[in-house]
């Protein structure tokens, strides 16, 4: 029972980040720095590298399961950490990008189209999603939880790929129409 004292004590930081972050970055979605008078040259070379960042994130996370199936509980560790922190530096690029440069307009037509806001759709739903997922995860292996950390990885898991290879999809269907 020790191990659910651990989680327990993360679980308001974890709501509360689970939160924050999302929000934060609706509201700083919305900002543009010129719009207070700092003037800065657009970050238009940010996009392919979060997206990357996204490939990077996939990779890590394929490498992380195939580690634990192994039986490589310390690669898996660093691993699942490295996907933690390639999804950290996105977020802050992605953020930085948005405050910076005005929105790209899909210009796709028919059922491309479609296609494209379905999977942007579900990509920023279940970016959302995924924090808490994330984090609850992350926190059972550290306390040593492991029975329910794999329990919950089991969830986590796939949606974070999908989050992680959706990045991707949809940067590269943007790609085109940035200016």
């Amino acid at each position: 029972m020790k191990n659910t004292t651990v989680e327990k004590k993360f679980k308001t930081p974890i709501i509360i980040v689970s939160v924050v972050i999302p929000l934060a970055v609706v509201l700083l979605f919305s900002i543009r720095l010129k719009d207070f008078g700092i003037n800065v040259e657009p970050l238009t070379f940010l996009p392919p590298i979060y997206a990357a960042i996204n490939g990077i994130t996939a990779l890590l996370l394929i490498l992380g399961v195939l580690a634990i199936k192994n039986g490589n509980r310390v690669l898996h560790n660093k691993l699942m950490t490295s996907a933690i922190a390639c999804s950290l530096v996105f977020l802050l690029m992605y953020v930085a990008y948005h405050m910076t440069t005005e929105a790209t307009k899909f210009g796709g037509e028919g059922a491309i189209k479609y296609v494209y806001f379905f999977l942007l759709i579900t990509h920023i739903a279940l970016s959302v999603t995924i924090i808490p997922l994330v984090l609850f995860t992350y926190v059972r292996a550290l306390s040593g939880d492991f029975d329910r950390h794999k329990k919950l990885a089991r969830i986590t898991f796939p949606l974070w790929l999908y989050v992680a290879v959706t990045g991707v999809i949809v940067y590269l269907m943007i790609a085109p129409y940035y200016v």
